[in-house]
């Protein structure tokens, strides 16, 4: 494993580029920038990028284009950083995968929080410790879940909501509550947020369901309780 992560630029506007660059070089990554969108999956297709900050407004393509093309191949970290500002946008940026959302004007400080909460991984000195919820293992430490025995590949926001529901199983948290565990530091988001992770959510737990045992429906463990919120059955 490489001792710095490498995080890729796509910003068209050379003082943002620049603003960002020399922030996240200040805390030791190491920073590759593209102008064109078209420019980001053959450079990931290259391999050694652990996270992308990807501007929605790109000259040749837009950066949810640029966002699907990547899925199609790569789960790397992607957090959007735009102008735009409207709920619609953040939504389908979420949908299509991105990791997280950055509105201009932004703090370069809180985009690199951002992108260090997600490329945090567990450090050495000892074996990881799982703990065992019914048919999820969690890794507090490297804020990671297994659910029947596969690592899953969480969204920041994913990570959130399956912790929220599964420190009280079986519980019914309303959106409101979910929001506030899960979304506390994100001001614009809603309750159509919430469902939207829920949507990706299930689809990767069903995505383990179909791999073991073929598509069975009945194997989802998150129940929606209509007009009030979400519940988790762990199983086992």
């Amino acid at each position: 494993m490489r001792a710095t992560s490498t995080i890729l630029i796509a910003e068209d506007e050379a003082a943002i580029a620049e603003t960002v660059a020399y922030a996240l070089r200040l805390e030791g990554y190491a920073v590759e920038h593209v102008l064109l969108g078209g420019d980001v999956a053959p450079r990931v297709r290259a391999g050694g990028i652990d996270l992308v900050v990807l501007d929605v407004g790109l000259p040749d393509v837009t950066g949810f284009d640029v966002c699907r093309a990547l899925r199609a191949f790569s789960e790397v970290p992607v957090v959007f950083l735009t102008a735009r500002g409207a709920e619609i946008d953040r939504v389908v940026g979420l949908e299509l995968g991105a990791d997280d959302y950055v509105t201009k004007p932004f703090s370069p400080r809180e985009l690199v929080a951002r992108v260090r909460a997600r490329l945090r991984r567990p450090s050495g000195g000892g074996p990881t410790r799982w703990d065992a919820a019914g048919e999820f293992e969690h890794d507090r430490e490297g804020r990671r879940f297994r659910y029947r025995g596969q690592l899953l590949d969480l969204t920041r926001y994913e990570y959130g909501v399956l912790e929220a529901l599964l420190m009280r199983p079986g519980a019914v948290l309303t959106r409101a509550q979910l929001m506030d565990r899960v979304w506390g530091d994100a001001l614009e988001s809603s309750d159509r947020t919430v469902d939207t992770h829920i949507k990706t959510l299930r689809a990767k737990l069903r995505a383990v369901n179909v791999r073991r045992e073929g598509d069975r429906d009945n194997d989802d463990p998150i129940r929606t309780h209509r007009g009030v919120g979400y519940s988790l059955d762990p199983g086992g």
